[in-house]
């Protein structure tokens, strides 16, 4: 089996970081790479990598542009979906086009994008799919000192748990298995342009490339029998609420409640 990967949303942050990290790794052969925009970025000039233009999540063709890029002979051992979008709202602030927009990026789009790339036959037996979704979905872990707020943040990626799940049920008999991750709260442009920078410090934030080194880490050993599944690659180190609500000396990696 060949060792490819594709990283949708490979322009900034974890899915940046990912890039990188991948391309500089000998025993992967090629790493294709999607942006919304309609050409590469500026310091793309390693070989390593394939890049795939004009690939928005958010939109109804995503599955359709992304297939008209690859070659048909492609075949991808692992396929790691992190374009994200985080628009801020509070009970008395809200806002319906971010919300749907939240909600059509985590859990709409990439529904078609797999189910494209599956009928595509360019993922086979023993490929991976992983959503990178967030502790922020998980029901279980809300309480009630964070309050409430951010409706479309919490509720889409409850969502993409739930899609991860499903898609999981429809291709555990093709072999491909499906994961969702929290890969650790980030110090990212996401995370400050919504304000959350003020809680890097106390919050355990790490860099994207802290976060991609122990996502990857965890994808090499995800495997059909942690299909469907909800894990935080790091452990419980930056969910505020896990030990109030799972205990304490919890392990790493952590299997996340739904």
């Amino acid at each position: 089996m060949s060792n490819s990967v594709l990283i949708v949303g490979a322009t900034r942050g974890l899915g940046a970081s990912l890039r990188e990290l991948y391309e500089s790794n000998a025993s992967v052969t090629t790493v294709f790479a999607t942006t919304r925009s309609s050409t590469p970025p500026s310091d793309s000039s390693d070989s390593h990598v394939t890049w795939i233009t004009n690939i928005d999540v958010s939109q109804p063709d995503v599955g359709g542009r992304l297939i008209s890029q690859l070659p048909p002979s492609t075949k991808i051992s692992t396929v790691i979906v992190t374009a994200g979008y985080f628009g801020f709202e509070t009970f008395d602030d809200l806002d319906w086009e971010k919300e749907v927009r939240m909600y059509t990026t985590s859990a709409i789009g990439p529904v078609f994008l797999v189910q494209r790339l599956v009928k595509a036959n360019l993922l086979e037996k023993g490929s991976k799919v992983i959503l990178v979704s967030s502790e922020s979905g998980s029901i279980t872990l809300r309480h009630e000192r964070e309050g409430g707020g951010n409706y479309g943040h919490h509720a889409s990626k409850a969502a993409s748990n739930m899609v991860g799940k499903l898609l999981s049920l429809d291709l555990k008999g093709k072999g491909i298995a499906v994961g969702l991750v929290h890969p650790g709260f980030m110090r990212t442009e996401m995370t400050k342009g919504v304000g959350f920078d003020k809680y890097w410090d106390d919050g355990g934030a790490v860099t994207p490339d802290e976060a991609a080194k122990s996502l990857a880490s965890f994808i090499d050993d995800f495997d059909m029998s942690k299909t469907g599944q909800y894990w935080a690659p790091r452990g419980p180190g930056d969910i505020g609420t896990a030990e109030s609500v799972l205990g304490s000396n919890l392990p790493t990696p952590l299997q996340l409640p739904w």
